[in-house]
């Protein structure tokens, strides 16, 4: 396995060196110490997965993961200096995988990266069958992809396994801890960020409204639930009936 590291600092990359040696001696670590050096080399190299410091001495950390993400799905990592909830949230939304925060512990390190991997090589819902919520929406988990008023949005990994969830268990609350733990695993139980930024997302490619949804809903301090749309004849009808009665 090959690991792309974008870091510019001498001590951090040094610390990741010996790090791999010891522990992880398999993969081969290659370094970029510059933010378009490390998009060239993502290019060029095809790694297996991509560590990403922020605070780069050329472009900003964000830019080389937005720029990676226009034409790669590589996992990434970002490790970063910068610890505070909306660069975590930024991250997340702009395509990272998972966010460590220096100092770092070697063996946290190794242990994101081996669930990143766990989850982005895992077999993915090929047996699903294709799901139709309502004339204008249908899902096929195993593209994955959801087809909504004829348009053909394309799903992420975690995007289509987290809807995997929410649509099979439909009407049901299902709490944070339990997605976070079968979509991320056991030691992400807490990291509600991470569920917050991936249910945004499905209500931008799912919803009318995102801001007011009606199919992913928010059970405030529980969870969330999918609620199957009613189709627009019935909610005609019913709202026909409603204005007639006396």
């Amino acid at each position: 396995m090959k690991t792309l590291v974008i870091e510019d600092s001498p001590q951090i990359i040094e610390a990741i060196s010996l790090c791999f040696e010891l522990r992880w001696p398999e993969v081969t670590i290659i370094f970029a110490r510059k933010g378009t050096e490390g998009i060239e080399m993502v290019e060029t190299e095809s790694p297996d997965m991509v560590i990403l410091d922020l605070g780069l001495p050329d472009i900003d950390g964000f830019t080389v993961l937005r720029d990676i993400r226009s034409f790669s799905d590589v996992p990434i990592l970002i490790l970063t200096v910068r610890g505070d909830e909306i660069d975590k949230v930024k991250g997340l939304e702009l395509g990272a995988d998972d966010y460590v925060v220096k100092p770092f512990n070697h063996a946290e390190l190794l242990a994101r990266m081996k669930a990143v991997l766990r989850r982005t090589t895992m077999p993915h819902l090929k047996d699903a069958k294709e799901v139709v919520i309502s004339p204008e929406l249908k899902i096929d988990f195993a593209i994955p992809c959801l087809y909504r008023k004829g348009e053909a949005i394309k799903l992420t990994r975690i995007e289509s396994d987290l809807l995997y969830h929410l649509v099979r268990n439909e009407g049901k609350t299902l709490s944070h801890r339990y997605l976070l733990e079968r979509i991320w695993g056991e030691e992400y139980s807490d990291a509600t960020e991470y569920l917050k930024v991936y249910i945004q997302r499905l209500r931008n490619k799912l919803e009318d409204g995102p801001s007011q949804p009606k199919m992913l809903t928010t059970e405030r301090g529980l969870g969330y639930r999918f609620v199957k749309p009613i189709p627009t004849t019935a909610a005609n009808r019913s709202s026909k009936l409603h204005s007639e009665s006396p």
